[in-house]
């Protein structure tokens, strides 16, 4: 793409994530970070909230404190209104409100309960939006904001144009790899692929309602061969013939806008619920600023960082606040620190060349940087999400 349409399409990336609420939930498996993170009542743990639903995830562990870090401030308001569900909703209200994705009479449940437990930023916001969201006007909040915009037209497309509605019910409710499998290849496949998905699904605009920026994209089509459409097109194959679908809820709630008590996050289970009420969920804490804002401004020790794929954002255009970043997060690090993050692509090169000083000798991240490739590799296989090109595990070494 020459100067002019990388121009445009950083334009539309930063606009898309500078107004909007892009993730009503994660895209990230807490089943496998928990594994990696090998979680103690002695840690305290940095994560860009996202949705907030594994930030929550990781306060179930009973570690010291999960704080939620994130530059939207949309982001931060959503976790902030799960909080104040949690502590002043019943569970059944608080399933309908996340897990459904709409809850009649909202306005009248938020006005009573919710709002006056809220930041003053998040105040203002859901007194805007909580009717829109989850009143209904999007007939569910997980088909409200970018992505969730993405995913009602992806189920329109899947209801009117494909008309494959009751062979993506049956692949959801499927009981073996191997019926899903048949499923998927006899059924599905085939009539998901239409040229018009090939198409949209090939543009930079389509990524950025999904949250990838044009250097994660590119990346991808660098290192994969038959570049970014072929990458999405073998992650669907492992999501739907690989992986059991049955406790999948990140492609439940994507292809039918909602979860089910026994298909869902964490937090929504109703035991779960119940011990972040009885005091847990008071272990997290919301900041919008960047991870390097946060850790310059807050004199803390962290020792788990979950980094998410940001990096893969700042690699290109912004690897000034990548080296930035990382001399915070050595600043911040407890003596035994372990660090995660994925990428859209293979590998994360970039990572090793960063720039560090160490007690007053330069060095590189590959020199302090201890990878659990092995590790990383077999829980990265078994990643219900799948949509992303590697997944890391490393500790600081001193």
């Amino acid at each position: 793409m020459n100067s002019v349409g990388e121009w445009i399409s950083g334009r539309v990336f930063n606009y898309v994530h500078g107004n909007n609420l892009v993730y009503n939930t994660c895209w990230e498996d807490p089943r496998l970070d928990k594994t990696a993170l090998e979680l103690t009542p002695d840690d305290s743990l940095l994560v860009i909230t996202s949705a907030g639903c594994n930030a929550l995830s990781y306060a179930l562990t009973g570690l010291k404190h999960v704080y939620a870090v994130d530059m939207n401030p949309r982001q931060n308001a959503l976790l902030d209104l799960k909080i104040a569900g949690i502590k002043n909703l019943d569970y059944w209200t608080f399933f309908r409100m996340f897990g459904i994705g709409r809850l009649d009479g909202v306005k009248a449940v938020y006005r009573a309960k919710l709002r006056n437990s809220l930041s003053d930023w998040s105040r203002k916001y859901w007194d805007k939006k909580i009717v829109k969201y989850f009143g209904g006007k999007c007939r569910s909040f997980y088909f409200c904001g970018t992505s969730g915009t993405f995913a009602r037209m992806f189920n329109i497309y899947l209801d009117r144009v494909a008309k494959i509605r009751p062979e993506v019910n049956a692949i959801l409710e499927a009981k073996t790899i191997d019926e899903q499998k048949e499923i998927w290849y006899d059924k599905i496949r085939e009539r998901l692929w239409s040229r018009l998905v090939k198409y949209m699904m090939d543009r930079d605009t389509t990524l950025s309602m999904l949250g990838v920026p044009r250097a994660q994209r590119m990346q991808i089509d660098k290192q994969y061969e038959g570049g970014i459409v072929r990458f999405i097109q073998d992650c669907l194959d492992a999501i739907f013939a690989e992986l059991p679908t049955s406790d999948n809820y990140f492609w439940h709630v994507y292809a039918t806008g909602s979860y089910t008590p026994t298909c869902c996050p964490e937090y929504l289970e109703e035991k779960n619920f119940n011990l972040l009420k009885s005091g847990l969920v008071d272990r997290v804490s919301t900041h919008t600023d960047t991870v390097e804002g946060f850790l310059q401004k807050n004199d803390v020790t962290i020792s788990r960082f979950v980094l998410l794929d940001h990096q893969d954002w700042l690699s290109d255009r912004y690897y000034d606040a990548l080296v930035a970043e990382w001399d915070a997060i050595l600043k911040r690090a407890a003596d035994q620190t372990r660090i995660l993050w994925r990428s859209g692509g293979l590998c994360t090169d970039y990572i090793d060349t960063v720039p560090v000083e160490i007690n007053g000798e330069k060095k590189t991240l590959n020199d302090i940087l201890v990878y659990h490739k092995d590790q990383a590799a077999e829980l990265h296989k078994k990643c219900r999400v799948h949509t992303y090109g590697s997944f890391y595990i490393a500790d600081l070494k001193r």
